[in-house]
């Protein structure tokens, strides 16, 4: 009898379409090929220097090289604690928080503490590539509910209500978002918190984009905006996105403290506790000001308008204007079929390969996020690069036919 060297489990799981694509990129720029890479959702700025500092002084502190709490530091939890109420409005005790090795693990440690097998998630899509997947190793079934650019990339209660079934037990809710840039106007995120909590459903809610929206638009907790859902909502956020923290590996979930006593569980054996110096750094970033990232936004937002303009132009390109995060998510149907540089590609997959393959600019199709038809292009890298790579696209698109 023989058996898979892999299990079933883990050879299912896809592998981030986004950091493959950066890996890529990153991989042709190290050969000395002239690569533009549009893939990672990764700030171009550095840490800001009195985080730098803060962890740099950790690191001389020989309590910081033992074994701490598997739940993070008591100070950085009440640090989490008081910065979700000023942000979110949403208070929380220092029990209810989980500090985890980057956003990531607080999602995967969502789903692994909420699911059993075949409950099933409702996943507003486009969806950042690695939820489905973190829904499916704890056993749940993610359930697809697709909004496109016709509607601004955002899911009505209808859509929700017809994805409904007896065996749905959490709604993913995230706004900002990414992959689209999407932000809910504070009624919608009302109404949608309030259908959730007659249905009894949980709400996990991604806020790591909060502080990166555009043009007015305000961020609006979904926890705080329905207080209808009790305690049955789990928060994640990070500093990654906010900070230019992407490496430090700091983010945490926030819940009922049974929901996080049993995650903490689970991290206890996983992987302890977070490195204590990216704890301190954290501490730093989330008890100080937010003067860094309202400079990043300014780039951000100029950026975002360059982007969307360029793109825009682009016979067969509809760019839906994000108003949020730091990504546009442009419908490339109107290409798909027509004739560029001798090829005529079938699917957003084949479209980017062409883009990488022709121009060397990478960028990430839409079959990471949902249906194809559509691309990912981060703005959170230089405007000249920036300016380069989406000019590449023009041209070489514009000859599209």
């Amino acid at each position: 009898m023989t058996s898979a060297r892999v299990s079933q489990r883990i050879g299912s799981i896809a592998e981030s379409a986004t950091l493959a694509v950066d890996a890529k990129a990153k991989a042709l720029k190290a050969a000395g090929r002239p690569v533009i890479g549009f893939g990672a959702g990764e700030p171009d700025f550095p840490t800001p220097d009195y985080i730098v500092e803060a962890a740099i002084e950790a690191a001389r502190q020989p309590r910081f090289h033992r074994y701490s709490p598997a739940g993070g530091l008591p100070e950085l939890k009440q640090a989490i604690a008081e910065k979700t109420l000023r942000d979110s409005g949403y208070e929380a005790s220092p029990s209810q928080v989980l500090v985890t090795n980057g956003g990531k693990q607080a999602v995967y440690n969502t789903f692994a503490t909420l699911l059993d097998p075949g409950d099933e998630v409702l996943l507003p899509t486009p969806y950042w590539t690695t939820y489905p997947e973190a829904i499916r190793l704890a056993g749940g079934v993610p359930v697809e509910v697709f909004a496109g650019p016709e509607q601004g990339y955002l899911v009505t209660v209808d859509q929700l209500e017809a994805a409904l079934t007896e065996r749905t037990k959490v709604l993913l809710f995230v706004s900002p978002s990414n992959p689209t840039g999407a932000v809910y106007e504070p009624a919608q995120v009302k109404e949608i918190g309030e259908w959730a909590a007659s249905k009894g459903l949980w709400v996990v809610t991604d806020e790591i984009y909060e502080h990166l929206t555009y043009d007015g638009v305000p961020f609006t907790s979904i926890a705080t905006a329905a207080p209808a859902l009790g305690d049955k909502v789990v928060i994640l956020n990070g500093v990654a996105k906010t900070y230019a923290m992407t490496g430090w590996r700091v983010g945490w979930m926030i819940g009922p403290a049974d929901v996080i006593k049993a995650a903490t569980n689970l991290q206890s054996h996983a992987t302890s506790n977070v490195s204590n110096v990216s704890q301190m750094a954290a501490l730093a970033a989330v008890s100080g000001p937010l003067d860094a990232v309202e400079e990043m936004k300014v780039a951000f937002d100029r950026r975002r308008r360059a982007m969307v303009e360029r793109l825009s132009s682009i016979e067969g390109v509809n760019c839906p204007t994000p108003h949020g995060a730091f990504y546009a998510y442009p419908d490339v149907r109107g290409l798909l079929g027509k004739e560029i540089a001798g090829v005529r590609p079938t699917t957003s997959a084949q479209l980017a390969a062409l883009i990488l393959d022709k121009v060397e600019v990478a960028i990430v199709p839409g079959e990471a996020f949902g249906p194809s038809g559509f691309v990912r292009l981060s703005y959170a890298l230089g405007d000249d690069d920036l300016a380069e790579g989406v000019g590449r696209i023009q041209e070489f698109l514009g000859t599209a036919r």
